[in-house]
């Protein structure tokens, strides 16, 4: 009987020990549940994490050289939030957000969410037209026509988040934000040098907005459009493929894309042959003139010459413009072609967001044939007053 009664306490207290290890096992599987990451094709300045009710989003590269990461969390309804530090918390659903650069604005277009902005510097360069419908309707603040938005009145409206870009000055205020509990999240994607990097970003607006799934569609559509463009002008050879120049003078310097730029990918892959191609860089290369003209006098097209309306407003602003062949020929292309109503240029908002339109419509003036029925959405050709001078077929 002892013996059985002996044998009993250590099954029970075997019992007892193995449940509160068990116990322990347990809760700290809830504080330290494991992420699904979720992979990204394009973009590589961030990433996107799913937990059981809630996301993590870290922004690796916010700006080019940044040697910090930004971690933000993003809750589902009546999720409980995890353990770890955040820069910055966000509780779906969100009613009120503020954007900060017009590159924003287009994923709210493409996820049916213009509603939720209600605030945004400088509403002039604004070209969406249903955002103009908030707008119009007294919905959406001006928060200032300069660098940044205002800071006071970011806070008097208190959004459910503000998105900044690191292009602006708006950085300078995060500790600020913080301070008035103001969600602040960082949106990189001017550093993403792939065309398709920079739209792959509507994903993190869609995270923060609760709208992952329709971002993800979103994107494929774009995806999609962009690589079955790039296929019509993978098969050009060399000696067909166009020379092209780009940029134009400013304070006496030459500023054009580097060769490792997302301007001059996507002049790549619309099968141009780009002048500049030997100036590494992901940024502007900055050349004096006499390097330009030694280079690029006799090149066959001029594409992302500033915003002149016309070549002899461009011609009069810089003469030494005429001396090149593109501009004899008239072969100048200009991304102004679609304004908003106040007068910001499209190129500017939408054209992250739609690169597949840039890379078609320069197919399109670099070998027309190839796409015989598209017309241009954000380039012109610049036309002198006296005569146009048509697209030359290849």
């Amino acid at each position: 009987m002892k013996n059985l009664r002996f044998n009993l306490f250590i099954t029970s207290l075997f019992l007892i020990v193995s449940c509160l290890f068990l116990g322990c096992s347990e809760r700290k599987n809830d504080d330290t549940q494991e992420l699904e990451k979720i992979g990204l094709s394009y973009a590589s300045g961030y990433t996107i994490s799913r937990g059981n009710d809630f996301w993590e989003l870290e922004v690796t590269q916010a700006w080019s050289g940044a040697d910090r990461v930004f971690k933000y969390l993003v809750l589902e309804e009546n999720a409980e939030k995890p353990a770890g530090n955040f820069d910055a918390i966000i509780q779906l659903p969100v009613e009120k957000i503020i954007m900060t650069s017009t590159t924003h604005i287009p994923h709210l277009d493409m996820l049916n969410a213009n509603e939720k902005l209600i605030g945004f510097p400088n509403l002039n360069l604004i070209s969406s037209d249903k955002t103009w419908i908030q707008i119009d309707a007294g919905k959406v603040e001006d928060l200032g026509a300069g660098p940044s938005a205002n800071t006071e009145m970011v806070i008097d409206l208190a959004p459910d988040w503000i998105m900044i870009s690191t292009l602006g000055d708006d950085l300078k205020y995060l500790d600020l934000l913080a301070q008035a509990e103001i969600p602040a999240v960082i949106n990189g994607e001017y550093v993403e040098q792939h065309p398709l990097g920079r739209a792959e970003w509507i994903k993190f607006t869609g995270v923060l907005l609760g709208k992952y799934e329709e971002a993800k569609v979103a994107f494929e559509l774009v995806e999609k459009d962009y690589l079955e463009a790039e296929k019509l002008s993978d098969a050009i050879v060399d000696s067909l493929r166009p020379t092209v120049l780009s940029g134009v003078l400013y304070q006496g310097i030459w500023y054009a894309p580097g060769s490792e730029s997302w301007g001059a990918k996507i002049l790549q892959n619309a099968g141009g042959n780009y002048i500049f191609s030997d100036q590494k860089g992901t940024g502007s290369a900055q050349l004096n003139y006499e390097f330009v003209l030694e280079n690029a006098l006799e090149a066959d097209f001029w594409i992302g010459s500033a915003d002149f309306p016309d070549l002899q407003t461009m011609g009069n602003a810089e003469p030494r413009y005429k001396t090149f062949k593109a501009f004899k020929s008239g072969n100048v292309f200009s991304y102004t072609h679609k304004r908003g109503r106040a007068g910001g240029l499209e190129y500017f908002a939408l054209g992250y967001m739609r690169p597949d339109l840039i890379l078609k419509d320069l197919i399109k003036i670099l070998h027309p044939n190839l796409l015989p029925a598209y017309e241009l959405y954000f380039y012109q050709q610049l036309d002198e007053i006296e005569h146009v001078v048509g697209n030359p077929e290849r």
